[in-house]
Order: C-alpha cells, then sequence, then structure tokens
C-alpha cells in the first residue's frame, strides 16, 4: 500500500472563551493518495477547525499531523497543500488566471508566460472551463466562476491534499453539482487526497469515505 498522505494522531482542540468548550477530541484520520473524504456536521461542530489544523492554518492543544510522513508546517502547508474555501478567497485586484497564479508566486516558482507553472495554470483553467475569462477581473465572474477558478488555484502547486472547505455553499444547486463533480475528478485523475468539510449529502456521497464530526468526536459513516 502506499504511503499516507496525511496522518492526523490524538488531535484535540479546546477554546477557553467566552466558555471552556472541547471541539476536537483524540481524533485520528489517515488519508493516502487517491482517497476522497467527506467530514460531515452540523454547524458548530468543528469542521472548519479541524481542517484548519490539518492545513496547519491552526494548532491543535494535543496531538500530531504529518504530512507525507514529515510533521505539518507552513512550508508543508505552501507545497503539499491546496485550500479550497466557502467564499473564494480570490483577490479582486487581480485577473483570474493571476489568482490562479498566486500561489505559485508566493512559492517562489517561475510564473512568466511559457513557464511550466503558466503552463499549468492555463490547463486548469481549460479543465474548469473558465480559459476564456482568465483575464477577467474577479467582479466580473459569477459565484459558481469564482469557486471554479478556486478549484484551479488549490491545484497550481501540484499538492499531494486537497482541504475543501463547504466549497460550494454560497452556490446554486446546479453551481454546486458541477463544482462538485470537478473537485472529485480532478482529485481522482491527479490522485490527489481530497478532504471536504460539508454539510452537503450530494457531495459526501461522492466522496468514498464519509466521517461525522459530532460532540468532538469523529465517526464512520454510510450514505
Amino acid at each position: 500500500m502506499n504511503a499516507p498522505i496525511l496522518k492526523a494522531t490524538d488531535l484535540s482542540k479546546t477554546f477557553s472563551f467566552p466558555q471552556k468548550i472541547e471541539i476536537l477530541q483524540n481524533i485520528n484520520l489517515t488519508v493516502y493518495p487517491g482517497d476522497t473524504v467527506a467530514i460531515m456536521g452540523a454547524s458548530g461542530e468543528g469542521k472548519t477547525t479541524l481542517l484548519h489544523i490539518l492545513g496547519s492554518l491552526d494548532k491543535p492543544n494535543s496531538g500530531s499531523v504529518e504530512i507525507l510522513g514529515k510533521p505539518a508546517n507552513a512550508k508543508t502547508r505552501l507545497h503539499e497543500i491546496g485550500f479550497v474555501f466557502q467564499n473564494y478567497n480570490l483577490l479582486e485586484d487581480l485577473s483570474l488566471l493571476e489568482n490562479v497564479l498566486l500561489p505559485a508566486k508566493i512559492a517562489r516558482m517561475p510564473t512568466i508566460e511559457g513557464s511550466p507553472i503558466y503552463k499549468r495554470a492555463t490547463a486548469l483553467l481549460e479543465k474548469v472551463n473558465l480559459i476564456q475569462r482568465k483575464d477577467y477581473p474577479i467582479t466580473l465572474l459569477s459565484g459558481g466562476e469564482k469557486q471554479r477558478g478556486a478549484l484551479a488555484r488549490a491545484f497550481i502547486n501540484n499538492p499531494s491534499l486537497i482541504l475543501a472547505d463547504e466549497p460550494s455553499g454560497n452556490l446554486d444547486h446546479v453551481s454546486s453539482k458541477e463544482v462538485h463533480n470537478l473537485l472529485i475528478s480532478m482529485a481522482k485523475e491527479e490522485k490527489k487526497g481530497l478532504i471536504v468539510a460539508t454539510h452537503d449529502l450530494e457531495l459526501a456521497r461522492l466522496c468514498e469515505k464519509k466521517w461525522q464530526l459530532k460532540e468532538a468526536c469523529l465517526f464512520p459513516v454510510n450514505l
């Protein structure tokens, strides 16, 4: 069997303000190349907190996260993790193509026209059916187009792991279905590990593994 992309061991997280509350308790999760994983749960159960810890955007009170056998850190986050957020997080003063290329620029990769990463960006925009919009400012894109652009951005650095937080939470049903299918197919095609935090049962059913986060614990479920 392949080595895991992600291994989370005994993750716990407690918030102490305005009152002490345990959000995560001894969470264990292992993700292999090609795995598609849905984490479901009601609002406030800690899905976003868990994703942030897995992506090293936040730290647990105890426990550990390894990416490709090494402790997760800022460098791991930059090179091995792609993020998809509910609110897109695209910069409005940049074009769509510039937004897609931004993680590569931050990672100090050459992004000039004709470079390998530039070619990957245009190929990804082709895949999400947005190549004709590559020079558009973000303000001219629909919600579905923005999220498809965010998918391309998440894949630009060829990360091992994709973390998606309610990726269709702001979209209509048609746009949601398109984003769902693209996210799953792109992850499988490139053999990424994919973890999706969602309350959308349609998206959860597309994932091979399903977990329910409830009362700070993670339980396997069948849909």
